[in-house]
């Protein structure tokens, strides 16, 4: 949620900081903001509610020379998204501005002293408390004022801070939240993700929980809110600037729908082997530890979660031991039985949800190893984890998750395997006969993209329903959530997702003409009993779309539209049978005319719980 991004150097800065705003308006757009310096020394500041397009509109011809700013867009927490609440915010001198992303938790509490001593504050949000104790702080050291203020304060941050009266100097700070740091020749800068800066510079430093950054144009020198020194590694970023660009594409989801070959592809190298023999690495410093472990728990939100059941069942299939996965914001109010024997996986794209972070460090506390699985190098779940393993997904700028999901399930299937064969636990032919489906898993992708060829004309049949009934059965069971959550998000149309089997009872009373149910009906040891449920909602005059896998010879008896799939594994199931849905959801977005890269009321990583 929300986006930052920085600049201290010898260039303009206003187009430079408008340009990473649109890099980072997936991250949020209730508003947008920008804080100049400019030639004279004095702070120049305009913010607008909405899209990022308002604010560009607000600036023409009215942006000054300044080579020193932040700029900030906005996902709402406190305070309702307008142009006051809307970031940067200012203190009571007018010389200081503040941007912020995260949640100050007792700010009530601050804003109450602040106003005792006579400040003025004039929004509803957690921020503006920052800029006015960073003003009572303030003895001639920006980054020390930072230092005194954030000692009072308690929550998630990543923060950026500018004062009129040093104009070359940047501040930045995090907790909890992500910030970065981009190192160029002869300027610096800072944002909440690289794809902010990547036209600028590929050498960044990816800051750690309680860094406090100090940007010059001659570089950057890191410490703790308590002073002290810390050395930080400058990383170069290995993706370019054209993997975040559309290429061509309508849309980012369309882009990234369409990159799930390359994506898997990439997920799988270094991991199966040609001849299908899995082996991974980032375990071997674990692979003792794996041997004596009784349970397994996988946190994750959202899309993640639902690629974490795919993960729970085949840990339990392969390896015997119970394998349970709980949504983040859940975990730590209602935790199981924690312990050294328990192994936690935590799932997220971006490597910085909050709820699942939280969890985490709660597993940790308990004595629990935990694996991560993330697509994001350098974010804060890979410092909570004893192995990290990527996506290798490349950047996926879309709120909604598609490549992201289908390696999310790959890596987790991977992972599985990987664990039951330490365990002992994986037979070879079974190891070679996923191995080897996992080899042709992206040619299978890229078949079942050019099998959904007249995707877009199946969402304009349907795109008056009322609403949709999506079900699966076992493994087809997460395929059926996502694909009901990517209608939601990006369609605004009502769907939910259903174990098939409760249709009857409750859901299936839902069902008549103008709701279609959606089945995911790929072959499967549960396909028969799926197709019993998809009886009972089609003798209600529900339509019925399947999902089915190609030379399916019953399919086409019960369905009014079939999405075909190739066969494969049936833990890989998953991966084909959403991508379909993904384009459904999508076209069906286009033709209701929403926006599909950047739906209402949603942020890609949601970074505060």
């Amino acid at each position: 949620m929300c986006g930052i991004v920085g600049y201290t150097g010898p260039r303009e800065a206003g187009p430079i900081l408008i340009e990473g705003l649109k890099r980072l308006e997936y991250r949020g757009y209730d508003s947008a903001g920008i804080a100049l310096v400019d030639e004279a020394g004095g702070l120049f500041v305009e913010k607008r509610a909405g899209k990022l397009a308002n604010l560009q509109t607000a600036l023409l011809d009215r942006t000054p020379h300044a080579a020193i700013g932040l700029a900030h867009t906005r996902w709402a927490t406190h305070g309702r998204p307008n142009d006051l609440n809307a970031h940067p915010h200012v203190d009571c001198t007018g010389e200081i501005t503040v941007i912020h992303n995260g949640i100050i938790e007792n700010f009530r509490e601050l804003r109450d002293a602040l106003e005792e001593r006579g400040h003025r504050l004039a929004s509803e949000t957690d921020t503006e408390a920052l800029a006015h104790l960073i003003e009572d702080a303030y003895a001639g050291d920006i980054a020390e004022a930072t230092r005194i203020a954030l000692r009072q304060a308690e929550g998630a941050y990543a923060l950026a801070v500018m004062h009129r009266a040093e104009p070359d100097r940047l501040v930045g700070a995090r907790m909890n939240v992500p910030l970065v740091v981009g190192i160029g020749d002869g300027e610096t800068f800072l944002a909440s993700d690289v794809a902010a800066i990547l036209a600028h510079t590929d050498r960044v430093i990816f800051l750690e929980e309680g860094d406090l950054a100090d940007l010059r144009p001659s570089g950057v020198s890191i410490s703790g809110i308590d002073g002290v020194p810390r050395e930080r590694v400058v990383s170069t970023v290995a993706w370019s600037l054209e993997a975040a660009e559309k290429g061509g594409y309508e849309h980012f989801m369309a882009k990234e729908i369409d990159e799930q070959p390359d994506a898997l592809r990439a997920a799988i190298t270094g991991r199966v082997s040609r001849d299908g023999r899995i082996r991974v690495t980032e375990l071997d410093g674990l692979a003792t530890h794996l041997a004596t472990i009784d349970r397994v728990e996988l946190i994750a939100c959202g899309s993640a979660h639902y690629a974490g059941l795919v993960g729970a069942t085949a840990l339990q299939e392969w390896t015997g031991l119970p394998a349970r996965a709980t949504v983040g914001s859940e975990f730590r109010y209602a935790p199981p039985p924690l312990d050294e024997r328990t192994l936690v996986i935590a799932v997220s794209q971006s490597g910085e949800t909050a709820d699942t972070i939280a969890a985490t460090r709660l597993a940790r506390e308990r004595g629990c190893r935990v694996v991560a699985v993330t697509n994001t190098v350098g974010s804060a779940i890979t410092r909570e984890a004893d192995a990290v393993l990527f996506l290798q997904a490349g950047p996926e700028i879309a709120v909604a998750a598609s490549k992201t999901f289908t390696t999310q399930v790959t890596t987790l299937v991977i992972l599985a395997a990987a664990i039951a064969k330490l365990r002992g636990a994986l037979e070879a032919g079974a190891e070679l006969e996923l191995g080897l489906a996992l080899r042709a898993l992206p040619d299978a992708a890229r078949r079942t993209l050019d099998n959904a060829a007249d995707s877009a004309a199946l969402a304009r049949r349907y795109v008056n329903s009322r609403g949709f009934m999506f079900v699966g059965r076992g493994l087809t069971y997460p395929a059926a959530l996502e694909g009901a959550l990517k209608l939601k998000e990006v369609s605004y149309v009502h769907a939910e997702g259903y174990a098939a089997g409760e249709l009857k009872h409750g859901p299936i009373s839902l069902l008549d003409a103008e709701v279609p149910l959606v089945a995911v009906a790929t072959r499967s040891s549960v396909y028969d009993k799926l197709i019993s449920n998809v009886m009972e909602g089609r003798a209600r005059d529900a339509r019925v779309i399947a999902v089915a896998t190609e030379g399916d010879p019953q399919v086409e008896r019960f369905a009014d539209d079939v999405c075909w799939v190739p066969d494969t594994h049936e833990a890989l199931s998953p991966v084909l049978a959403v991508i379909p849905l993904q384009l459904f959801a999508y076209h069906m977005a286009v033709a209701r005319g929403t926006d599909v890269d950047q739906p209402r009321n949603l942020a890609k990583s949601v970074t505060v719980e």
